[in-house]
């Protein structure tokens, strides 16, 4: 199995979880735009580390898991038009959009 993320407590940065409700029938074009947008503009960002998008199962939920590397990184990010124009479209699709910032303080992997 192929490792994709790795959250390290020791390193500070800014992770950004942003949850999306959504309609089911939406979803997968949530999905798509937010990884278009993150292909197309946010990973070119100043400080953009990473971005991952978590789908739920039962289709009403979106998870954006994306780390800065300083809150200023972010809110730069936030406060840049061609950015924006990306989280108003994100905004548009889901019903409900839920940003929050946090810090990691703990992880646990298997050996």
């Amino acid at each position: 199995m192929t490792i994709t993320a790795h959250i390290d407590s020791s390193r500070p940065v800014a992770t950004l979880i942003n949850v999306f409700t959504v309609a089911p029938e939406r979803q997968t074009e949530l999905v798509t735009h937010l990884a278009r947008a993150t292909e197309e503009t946010m990973k070119h960002q100043p400080g953009f580390i990473c971005a991952n998008f978590h789908a739920s199962q039962d289709g009403r939920r979106v998870v954006n898991y994306a780390q800065w590397e300083t809150e200023e990184h972010y809110w730069k990010m936030r406060a840049n038009p061609e950015a924006q124009v990306h989280m108003d479209q994100a905004a548009e699709i889901a019903t409900e959009v839920w940003p929050s910032l946090f810090d990691v303080r703990s992880t646990h992997a298997r050996a």
